[in-house]
């Protein structure tokens, strides 16, 4: 009898999740990338001089360790994670930055008159973070494991998702904390699905973290590559898939596609209702990105932020909720919302010594084209004086480039679709299997399917359980972790 076999087109954090878990339950697996790298949106490369890593997508971690997928593979124990005090800091004007340190006592303190109402919104969810993250990280239309958590979470982000959102707040920093954490859905706020990924992330801003991974995101991939090869997978870069005629020899195919792409390889397969629904997924607005190598450390006017690897710059809730209302209006926001992580101050081997990258990005309506390296320097320099004079080379990637690099990126949208209530039930169909296609033995295992967007591994994990069950009934899971062999 043959052996099982599959093949995974794209390789990105989930599909390569997907083939970890395929191979280690004895499916001869492949995985197909059209790039001369594997990585998809965890790469690292020196794009702008010699000696500089730059994350070309995911820069900073907090789901490498709220990750079910990942906490069973043990990427603590393969990789180097370094988590800092402060999982976020946020500078305003005229005044201390608003700090997120991992410590949720220190933080309360620091917030000062609002620091007990921080507190109260946060501790509950800090104490049951594990539970908080099986229900995020799952799909909307399973029954929650933990419906007192559920319902704990449900509530406060029907409070900060809502008119109420300011009730609770009496000073501007704990808002803007929660502001800038929101704002990495890209979409206007608030709503129910901002402030839901608002208290997602900061719950693990107060749990585990949000580390940073030494030598840069590609050492995750490189840790799931090399558990893919060391059970008898194989990688084949440079390859494009055009048809899924290709891979008809194969008994299951998992792809690492955006919807539209999964429509362009198989749509001579698909039913036309399903098709139909699949072109008709919505991808949300994008991002611009900037890169730069400095010749010293970016220097924040508060000391705090000098030791900060992610830091979100806007200023205060209103205004960041202003920008973010331009950019969906389909306009570009001169006061913009941008994401900035500064690994070098925790990672000494991403730039020369003394030296330091800079990660930035900032959100405009999809299908931008416009190079927004000035916006970025100019809302740094707001906070950070002199920043401009540190620059030795700096590299852009608009909307559009950044979906060049990564076809998933539909017009810049680096969550593989729009983050909308609808899209998170229904995403990119509603249905209780997903990941599962009406084409027998094809699956999507791309951030368009549950849970979404993040590095976490769950979407291929998902999709790969769901196929070793249909395809090769398989019902249980193989072991992930390391083997611990006797010294």
């Amino acid at each position: 009898m043959a052996s099982p076999t599959a093949a995974v087109v794209g390789s990105g954090p989930n599909g390569l999740a997907a083939a970890v878990l395929l191979a280690r339950a004895g499916v001869a697996t492949t995985v197909y990338e059209r790039a001369s790298t594997i990585g998809g949106g965890a790469r690292t490369a020196e794009l702008t001089l010699p000696g500089f890593h730059h994350d070309m997508g995911s820069a900073v971690h907090p789901l490498a360790v709220a990750s079910g997928f990942f906490r069973r593979f043990e990427l603590h124990k393969r990789i180097e994670l370094v988590t800092p005090e402060i999982s976020y800091g946020h500078p305003l004007d005229g005044r201390p930055a608003a700090i997120a340190y991992r410590d949720l006592d220190r933080t309360v303190e620091h917030l000062g008159i609002d620091g007990e109402a921080w507190g109260a919104l946060m501790r509950p969810l800090v104490d049951r973070a594990h539970e908080v993250a099986q229900f995020t990280l799952s799909p909307l239309l399973r029954v929650p494991a933990h419906p007192v958590t559920t319902a704990l979470f449900g509530l406060r982000a029907l409070e900060q998702g809502g008119p109420a959102w300011n009730l609770r707040w009496r000073d501007e920093a704990a808002p803007a904390l929660l502001a800038g954490s929101a704002a990495h859905t890209v979409r206007p706020m608030p709503s129910l699905v901002t402030s839901g990924a608002g208290l997602a992330l900061a719950t693990t801003g107060h749990a585990g973290g949000w580390p940073i991974p030494v030598g840069g995101s590609q050492a995750i991939i490189d840790a799931l590559a090399a558990d893919l090869l060391a059970h008898g997978g194989t990688i084949e870069t440079d390859t494009e898939i055009d048809s899924l005629a290709e891979l008809r020899r194969m008994d299951a195919v998992l792809l690492d596609l955006a919807p539209r792409d999964v429509v362009r390889l198989a749509a001579a397969d698909l039913p036309n209702g399903y098709r139909r629904r699949l072109l008709n997924y919505r991808h949300g607005d994008g991002v611009a990105k900037v890169d730069f190598a400095l010749s010293g450390p970016v220097p924040w006017s508060d000391p705090a932020l000098r030791r900060t690897p992610t830091l979100h710059l806007g200023g205060t809730r209103d205004r960041i909720a202003a920008a973010e209302a331009t950019v969906a209006r389909g306009e570009h926001s001169d006061d913009p919302f941008v994401l900035v992580s500064q690994p070098s101050v925790v990672d000494s081997t991403r730039a020369p010594a003394g030296q330091h990258v800079l990660w930035t990005y900032t959100h405009v309506p999809g299908g931008s084209t416009l190079d927004q390296t000035e916006v970025i320097i100019r809302q740094i320099e707001r906070w950070a004086p002199g920043f401009r004079d540190l620059i030795l080379a700096s590299t852009s990637a608009t909307a559009m480039q950044m979906q060049q690099q990564n076809p998933n990126y539909v017009g810049g949208d680096i969550a593989t679709g729009a983050a909308t209530m609808r899209q998170l039930i229904a995403r990119p169909t509603l249905a209780f299997d997903p990941w599962r296609t009406p084409v027998p033995g094809l699956y999507i295992c791309s951030s368009a399917t549950p849970p979404g967007p993040g590095v976490h591994g769950l979407a291929g994990a998902y999709a790969a359980r769901s196929a070793l069950r249909h395809e090769f009934g398989m019902t249980t899971l193989p072991a992930l972790g390391l083997i611990e062999r006797p010294a």
